[in-house]
């Protein structure tokens, strides 16, 4: 089979800004589904959807809250979504196809970062369950109303080169490490775009995962700043150091471009970078993918190992 993994010539890059990515595309009539979609990145992303005409519908785990960040955005509404409680994924999809609409993008953008240990649902790792989990739910309980030709998208990281999955110990009952688990659930996101592309393509649903770059935004919520400035992130000032930052609208593209671009027809199950398809390469560069993070039989597993957890699986029917 030919390798698919490889870049396009988008004619986007790293500087590139969702806007930038949307000239020229128009999105009215379409529907939308971003999760995390009132904050960083998600609020980007959902801000030029709405310029481009889409109507976005944002899941939320406080959604008063994210109503209040959204207001004066047109097209746009907030549902109730923890992704941390598969009862609250299940009615919030159920609440959705009761509606008797169709989404044509999901964006899987939410998700937390190193933080400390945290178990939810009946012992899982949080990074896990929320990042990856929580979305391998959504996905496959929207599955009616996705199954027409929907583009789905898993916010990765680069971080995915930290570890592969830890098949002996993916919920870190042996000792926890944050920085170890986040790697996990990013290389979990990529694998999950991998498999569910190869499970709905005949469906029409064509999945993608990415890096969004390096951005300062709440994902950082949990590191302090000590840390960061120990990194380069950032200065004593808080401001951000290092040059290869991007700015959260230019974090955003990556997603969107994946999300709505014409350049990816007839692709998927592809991890991105810089609003293009990254490099299977192990050299840790901000536009490689890692080989583990998009092998077909590595995805396989997880997929299986998710159905078993979750009791979730739209392709079982």
């Amino acid at each position: 089979m030919e390798n698919a993994q490889h870049p396009i010539g988008s004619g986007f890059g790293a500087r590139s800004t969702a806007d930038d990515v949307l000239a020229g595309i128009d999105l009215t009539g379409k529907l939308a589904i971003v999760t995390g979609g009132h904050s960083g990145l998600g609020l980007e992303t959902t801000k030029a959807l709405s310029r481009a005409g889409s109507h976005v519908l944002i899941g939320a785990r406080q959604p008063e809250a994210a109503a209040e960040v959204l207001s004066g955005i047109a097209n746009v509404e907030v549902g109730r979504l923890d992704l941390s409680d598969l009862e609250s994924v299940q009615q919030f999809a159920e609440r959705f196809i009761a509606s008797g609409r169709k989404a044509d993008i999901v964006i899987n953008n939410a998700g937390i970062m190193a933080c400390p240990e945290t178990r939810v649902g009946p012992g899982w790792e949080a990074q896990f369950a929320t990042n990856h989990l929580g979305h391998f739910a959504l996905v496959n309980r929207l599955w009616p109303a996705i199954a027409r030709g929907a583009r789905v998208v898993a916010v990765s990281s680069g971080a995915h080169g930290i570890t592969p999955i830890r098949w002996n110990d993916i919920q870190f009952s042996e000792g926890y490490d944050r920085w170890q688990a986040y790697g996990q659930s990013k290389t979990a996101n990529a694998l999950f775009a991998v498999q569910l592309d190869r499970l709905g393509r005949d469906a029409g649903i064509r999945a993608f995962s990415l890096h969004p770059g390096k951005i300062l935004t709440p994902l950082q919520r949990h590191l302090q700043k000590e840390d960061m400035v120990a990194a380069g992130w950032i200065d004593a000032e808080g401001n951000a150091a290092d040059p290869s930052f991007k700015t959260p609208e230019q974090g955003a593209a990556t997603q969107v471009w994946a999300a709505t671009s014409p350049q990816l027809e007839g692709l998927g199950g592809l991890y991105c970078a810089d609003c293009d398809v990254a490099v299977i390469s192990d050299d840790g560069a901000e536009t490689s993918v890692r080989a583990y993070a998009v092998d077909p039989d590595e995805a396989t597993r997880l997929w299986a190992l998710s159905v078993e957890l979750t009791g979730i699986d739209a392709f079982s029917r």
